[in-house]
């Protein structure tokens, strides 16, 4: 969505609301596309004493998998959107300012990366999730499987002293 700036560039106080959908359904994570919903972005852009300032959410409900268990899960994930804006820079480039393609705004780019840079590197069903056994694969979040416990090799020595003792 492009949005035309015009209007509030030199109005302190105008202001200018907008809202769509964006799909980022075909964009893949790690082999997974975890944006199976439209992304709902709104907001507004105001002049405030002569800046442009742009606020507003990008929110959905993604499809995930457990990097612990590897279950599907849902979460809802919202980002929010709080960007200056500007039609030039006096001093070069700044990370902390969107430029404008003359008055206008292109929001999809805007929200778009804004949203991916927001997503996170581990997906967790839960905090507390406890995984898969690396030896059997039960998923212990279901309870403790019948493995044993596997001794650490450094430690074989002692054990062999304790289970000698212990006779």
């Amino acid at each position: 969505m492009k949005l035309d700036l015009r209007d509030i560039i030199q109005v302190p106080g105008g202001r200018i609301p907008f809202e769509f959908q964006m799909d980022l359904t075909q964009m893949e994570f790690y082999g997974q596309r975890p944006m199976a919903e439209p992304i709902a972005v709104s907001g507004v852009v105001r002049n405030m004493a002569g800046a442009l300032v742009l606020e507003g959410t990008a929110s959905s409900r993604l499809h995930l998998t457990c990097d612990r268990c590897g279950k599907p899960f849902l979460r809802e994930k919202t980002v929010p959107l709080d960007t200056l804006l500007a039609t030039r820079l006096e001093n070069g480039e700044s990370d902390d300012i969107v430029l404008l393609d003359g008055t206008v705004l292109d929001l999809d780019e805007l929200a778009q990366t804004e949203f991916i840079l927001a997503m996170d590197t581990k997906n967790l069903c839960s905090e507390d999730c406890k995984g898969l056994c690396p030896r059997c694969g039960a998923d212990l979040n279901l309870g403790p499987c019948g493995c044993t416990p596997e001794t650490d090799p450094r430690w074989a020595a002692l054990t062999q002293l304790l289970d000698d003792s212990g006779r």
